[in-house]
């Protein structure tokens, strides 16, 4: 089982998008995925159509979620086997997430090895998995130290856009710190997102990025696409939503390369 950290500390890069059809790609290429969302707006849980089978005014509420999400892992110690459901895909399982979640960090500074609860949760997981995914929230505190702290790779989506490498040095500089309490955590790939082939913009950040991170750098760049934006509102994957579209057909060339990186 290889754990993967989807992280920038900028918000709007892809990373929830990445997450939910990288993961949904691989699945449907036999690889059996489990899923963590580790951000309290839960946009992946929604995006896989979970948070839907809930009241809207329970789930804006803050108080105690109608079911066990990833701030049961953390806080409370409740283990990842009790707490992860499963999907319209078979081989795609989440640990959804929780507006409860937004408070965690706070009450984990006091909490014993704080930096290491998700990674102890992740090496009990009795399931038979091949990857995990964890989408982080756009932000270096605690709950993205416990992700980079449980994975073996850091994933890091750039959108194709100006400021793009932009505090990018920052979470290199952090990659490095946790490999204190993590030293196998590696830079596994970098994932070019948002591509727009009608600007010059795009193309020079590509260049840019494959300059920086050489082959660090996936060759597959990912094109902004209006069916991406909209599938998640249907609780869709892209390749559910519209199996055609080029965000489908970039996230099937994106998975052919990660398996071939990776396994």
């Amino acid at each position: 089982m290889e754990t993967f950290v989807i992280a920038n500390q900028k918000g709007g890069v892809g990373k929830t998008t990445t997450v939910l059809n990288l993961g949904s790609s691989l699945a449907l290429k036999g690889k059996k995925v489990l899923l963590i969302d580790l951000d309290p707006q839960a946009n992946l849980s929604s995006g896989l159509g979970f948070t839907k089978q809930f009241d809207k005014e329970s789930w804006t509420q803050m108080e105690e979620a109608p079911y066990k999400s990833i701030y049961d892992v953390l806080i409370n110690q409740v283990p990842l086997s009790e707490v992860f459901v499963t999907t319209d895909n078979d081989n795609v399982l989440l640990v959804p997430s929780h507006l409860s979640l937004a408070g965690a960090e706070i009450e984990m500074v006091n909490m014993l090895a704080r930096e290491t609860l998700l990674k102890k949760a992740i090496e009990e997981f009795q399931e038979d998995v091949d990857y995990v995914l964890i989408d982080c929230p756009p932000s270096l505190g605690l709950l993205t130290i416990n992700a980079l702290t449980a994975s073996d790779h850091l994933i890091i989506p750039i959108q194709c856009e100006y400021y793009a490498l932009e505090g990018l040095g920052q979470l290199i500089q952090t990659t490095k710190l946790i490999k204190g309490i993590n030293p196998t955590l590696q830079i596994g790939g970098v994932i070019l997102t948002m591509f727009d082939s009608r600007t010059r913009l795009s193309s020079n950040v590509v260049d840019d990025v494959r300059e920086f991170f050489q082959e660090k750098a996936f060759k597959t760049v990912v094109p902004r696409n209006v069916r991406l934006s909209e599938a998640p509102s249907f609780g869709q994957s892209i390749f559910e939503y519209d199996d055609s579209s080029t965000g489908a057909k970039a996230y099937d060339k994106l998975a052919n390369e990660f398996i071939k990186r990776f396994d």
